[in-house]
């Protein structure tokens, strides 16, 4: 089973659907915009990546600016539960199957989750 975090408007993400698609994936696709993931799940989606939480911020998103996310004292937990209250700040598309994870940039690095 294979779990897309996906924001359609972007098109890295829409590459990697599309990407898992054509190689014969049918991926479970969370709106993650519309559906948040809670802390819990973004601990967990941390650690299948083997990543911390500033590895999965968006450092352009205004939001990262104005909660003064940049600060390097932030802990892990107030991190997450930055992305967690702002779902606009995880990077995206995350993807899943099983006990591995990739942040698909570039696109094709969701393909690493098919071998």
């Amino acid at each position: 089973m294979i779990t897309i975090y996906h924001n359609p408007r972007c098109s890295k993400s829409r590459e990697a659907l599309e990407l898992l698609e054509a190689h014969g994936a049918s991926p479970a696709v969370v709106r993650y915009l519309e559906t948040p993931p809670d802390a819990a799940t973004l601990r967990q989606l941390l650690k299948l990546l083997g990543l911390p939480a500033r590895a999965l911020l968006r450092t352009k998103e205004d939001d990262y600016r104005a909660l003064g996310l940049d600060n390097p004292a932030l802990s892990e937990a107030d991190l997450i539960d930055a992305m967690a209250k702002h779902p606009r700040l995880i990077e995206r598309p995350v993807v899943v199957s099983g006990k591995r994870a990739v942040i698909g940039r570039p696109p094709e690095k969701v393909l690493e989750l098919l071998k």
